[in-house]
């Protein structure tokens, strides 16, 4: 079941790499919506996060909601409105002067976005830091994302991709040979819930996790720990079993699931689905402990 606020998917079932609109080439553009500096929880050391637009799938918890549809959108926050009327006469979202109306999303070439990644060079050597792309998914826009790491890796800094795993598996691999660690999403090993719960069963995800294993790359598990929904024990101890005998897996992460970001899709006129679920597993302990047995584990991002 399909978000209907999403684009149609580029990646079927059996997955072909779409023809993107942009040539490669440095003034190539990718859509974004956000750069987030002195980032500690996207991996290792300090990091500068970079959000892109655009995903495959639609899970009902999804935090970042603008990150659905790759498109630059116009936003409205009800809060700030001062009802002065301006916006009647204006075309231009962002000459609101209370700051109601916004834009989420910009186009970026591939130098500007080096440019902005360089500015925190210093941070990356001091800690061992780099940038991570995030998003969204940042395969969505995968001939860009091939061609930044590309250019990062010439420049000696370090680069982490947090992903769904649901892409082309031949991209996934070619972007590995330029990434120390993937941030790799599992929700469900049933694909069934995955399905109903993420748009899309799963098939894809694992095996292109399994692929991803057996590369020279680290990989960092993050397990969305969503009460009533997949926080069940026989759930979770599936995912330990398949997880267990791959290899390059560093660390899991359970991530505790949390229900603010409610006011994001009110802003973007969608309704949250999952406003009523608990925030807090009762099983997160004996989670810990199941997923502890063959990894480290972290608890939050």
């Amino acid at each position: 079941m399909h978000n209907k606020h999403l684009s149609p998917n580029p990646y079927p079932l059996t997955p072909k790499i779409t023809p993107n609109p942009y040539s490669l080439s440095p003034n190539k553009k990718a859509v974004i919506f956000n750069i987030m500096r002195y980032s500690i929880h996207d991996g290792p050391g300090i990091r500068t996060t970079v959000f892109f637009k655009g995903c495959p799938l639609s899970c009902k918890w999804c935090h970042n909601p603008e990150s659905l549809l790759q498109n630059p959108q116009e936003v409205f926050n009800k809060k700030k409105c001062i009802n002065c009327a301006f916006c009647k006469g204006s075309a231009n979202a962002v000459d609101c002067p209370s700051g109601a109306r916004e834009v989420i999303g910009y186009e970026i070439t591939v130098g500007g976005l080096l440019d902005e990644i360089k500015k925190d060079t210093l941070f990356y050597e001091q800690s061992g830091g780099g940038v991570t792309f995030s998003g969204g998914e940042p395969f969505f826009q995968a001939d860009f994302l091939l061609e930044t790491l590309k250019e990062c890796n010439k420049d000696y800094i370090k680069t982490a991709i947090d992903t769904s795993g649901y892409c082309d598996a031949g991209v996934l691999l070619e972007a590995a040979k330029y990434t120390d660690w993937f941030l790799y999403d599992i929700k469900f090993i049933d694909p069934v819930k995955h399905n109903e719960y993420c748009g899309f069963s799963n098939e894809i995800i694992l095996e292109n996790l399994k692929k991803l294993s057996c590369v020279k790359t680290k990989i960092l598990i993050r397990i969305p720990v969503i009460p009533s929904i997949n926080d069940d024990l026989q759930e979770m101890s599936a995912v330990f079993e398949y997880i267990k005998p791959l290899s390059n897996i560093e660390t899991v992460h359970l991530l505790p699931y949390h229900n603010i970001h409610g006011d994001k899709y009110k802003r973007l006129g969608m309704n949250y689905e999952l406003s009523s679920v608990p925030e807090k597993s009762a099983n997160i302990d004996e989670i810990v402990k199941l997923f502890g047995c063959g990894f480290k584990v972290k608890v939050g991002g």
